[in-house]
This record gives structure tokens, sequence and C-alpha cells, in this order.
């Protein structure tokens, strides 16, 4: 017998309808025990909200997120607003007794990021993190191939993240659209938005992070406000970020983003050198994990493109034959079919709060480090 989970979306922007999509469509392709309803969409504006609701197929609206979270009928909270709402929202939703899923990045900073981690951990409310890419088949399979020993000791991992659309001195910052380069409602540019995902998916593939030194960059250093045109404001983001990594496990990392690279439209790669073998992924081709096995005859060594889409791939026995690649909006099913069968079993899907805090120290480390100049150790969960 099934159980449903009603849920209550916060926000309605690119996120609200990549798990919006999740939500419709999860029971066509996998199997839960627990089933979720999709039982009201929350946002300020009525209007909007309500079109975003029945484009959707959610029953229900709210314009205040916690009349939402104080209604009996909600089971799970999933917020999807800017990240200086995040805190607020988690912590009330824990102590509703609900369960809590968090766009990533965590929070603001750390020590927001700890304020909810020790919320759902006192309430004993399941939580996870939106890090979707761990749902992409390939990454999935790289993570796999690691555990499995094939690549042996690991010596190196470069992630880059690259992006452009922020060129333009024309575009201007905060808003409904742009708050992304507004700090006060990301509280970081690059390190927070992107490289949060290129830290997760090198941590869950290789172990924890020691210590880093960075150097971050402002291009443009003021922008007018999409709010209020011609109040021109100094842009407090970081456009660009690189820095070092010394991993616990004795390797060493290289990590760039920017959204100033022309051409790069959302260029997410990374490479892991090991012993045995080695692996590279690029996210604008999803489909495949390019693989470098030493072992392999020498009139026949080379790298070597696996195209993951057969059933024995991670997920992939969901969906469609060999040869019929999935997409973005595919990694937010799985994400959430993941989160279910936690349910479902007992054993808690990852990344949750605290896997997710363990990101955002990193972060802070980025940043800490970019100011000073120097080598900067990472904090303990």
């Amino acid at each position: 017998m099934s159980k449903p989970i009603n849920v209550g979306i916060i926000g309605y922007g690119f996120m609200g309808r990549a798990h919006s999509n999740a939500y419709s469509k999860l029971t066509q392709f996998f199997d839960t025990e627990h089933v979720p309803v999709m039982k009201a969409a929350c946002a300020r504006n009525r209007d909007t909200i309500t079109e975003f609701a029945g484009r959707w197929g959610w029953e229900s609206v709210e314009t205040d997120w916690r009349a939402l979270i104080e209604r009996p009928d909600i089971d799970a909270i999933d917020i999807c607003v800017p990240n200086h709402l995040h805190r607020d929202i988690a912590v009330a939703a824990a102590r509703a007794g609900k369960m809590v899923l968090c766009e990533k990045p965590l929070a603001m900073d750390a020590s927001e990021g700890r304020e909810m981690c020790e919320a759902v951990e006192r309430a004993g409310v399941p939580n996870l993190v939106w890090f979707n890419y761990r749902r992409v088949p390939a990454i999935a399979l790289a993570h796999q191939l690691v555990d499995e020993g094939r690549l042996g000791r690991v010596f190196h991992y470069r992630g880059l993240y690259l992006q452009d659309w922020t060129i333009s001195e024309d575009l201007p910052q905060g808003g409904h659209t742009l708050w992304r380069l507004d700090v006060a409602e990301a509280g970081s540019g690059v390190t927070g938005d992107l490289l949060a995902h290129s830290i997760d998916t090198a941590m869950w593939l290789i172990g924890g992070v020691d210590s880093v030194t960075a150097v971050t960059e402002t291009f443009i250093k003021e922008r007018e406000l999409q709010d209020e045109p011609g109040k021109v404001m100094p842009v407090g983001i970081d456009d660009a970020c690189a820095f070092l990594v010394k991993f616990k496990n004795g390797a060493i990392g290289t990590f760039e983003s920017t959204r100033y690279a022309r051409g790069r439209k959302n260029f997410n790669t990374f490479e892991v050198n090991g012993a045995k073998a080695a692996m590279y992924f690029n996210l604008e081709e999803a489909h495949k994990l390019l693989y470098y096995d030493h072992a392999d005859d020498g009139i026949i060594r080379g790298w070597h493109d696996v195209l993951v889409t057969d059933s024995d791939h991670p997920y992939m026995s969901h969906w469609w034959v060999p040869g019929c690649v999935i997409g973005y909006e595919h990694t937010f099913i799985n994400a959430l079919a993941d989160f279910l069968t936690g349910l479902d079993t007992g054993v808690p899907s990852q990344p949750d709060f605290r896997c997710a805090l363990e990101t955002q120290l990193v972060c802070d480390a980025v940043l800490a480090s970019a100011r000073t100049g120097q080598w900067v150790r990472v904090g303990e969960a």
C-alpha cells in the first residue's frame, strides 16, 4: 500500500519548475512505497503562483510560507527560493515536524547551515539538499568506479564550471530574475552557485577537503538595480573564482569557475587521475563518461567513451532502451526517487543537510582564503 507524502513547494522559478516536473513524473518511472502528492505551491504574488500551480498540477496555493508550514495537511516542504531565505524556512519547517528538501547551496554561510542541521536533527525529520548532479547516471557511474577501486590511488582532481551569461555591463543585479548577482540574496557568486556543485561532486567521488587557497574577482564593480532603474550599486558577489585543494586522502585538486567564459553555457567538467585509471566528464555531453584504463593492452590503450545508457548503468533501468539518452530534468526525478526510497528503507538519502554543510564549509574557506591570500583549513561539519 502506498503512503502519500503531501508536498508544499515554495518558489516558482527555474528550480520550482524543475522540482514540479519531478513530482509530476516520478510515479511514471519509479515504484516507491512513499508517493508524492503535489498539495500546495507558495509565493508572494497570488496571481503568479495560481498560474504556476495550474500549469504544473499543484492542488492549492498559499502566499505566506509560514501559513503553508502550519497547514496540517502538508508533510514536506520543498525550498526553491533565493539563498537568504533558506535558513528561516528550513528551521521553521523542521520545528513544525515537516520533512525538508532544500535547493543548493544549503545556506548563505556555514553558520546558517549549522542552525539548519541542528533544527532538522533535533526534530528528527528527513531532509535533502538538491545537489542533482549526483544523479547524472555518468557521474553516479564515476562514483561506482572509484568505490570499486578501479582507479586505484587518486592523485588529481580537476573541476571546471564555466558560463558566460553575466559578461554584459548592462545586465542589472537583483530582482526576481537576477538575485544571483545580489550578494544580500545569494551570499556569494560563482562560489556558492556553481562551485558548490563542483565541490559536492568532488567530495562524493574522492573524499573530504583539508585546506584551500583561492583567488576571486569581480570584473564589473557596479551594476544598476533591476527593481530600481537608474540606481547603481556596488556588486558584492564573485564573478570568477579559482582555488587549489588539498584533499584529506593526500590528493590535490584545482577548481575554476566563472560567468565570463565566452562560449561556455553550462560547462561543468571534472577529470580524476588515479594510479590505475582516469576518467573525465562534461555535463554538456552528460550521456558519456570518458575512461582510460592503463591495464588495457598497449596497442588499444587510450581514452574511450562509455555511453551511459545501458540498464546496468545507474538509474537507466528506469528509463529508455540502450542508446536513448536522458537529460537535465531527469536528474531531479532520480534525486526524488532516491529520497523516497530512503523513506521506504529507513536509510536516509544523501546529501542531507549535514553532508551539504561540508560543502558549505569548503565554500566559506574558499572565500576566506580569497580575502586573506592565505591557505585556509576547512572546518568540521
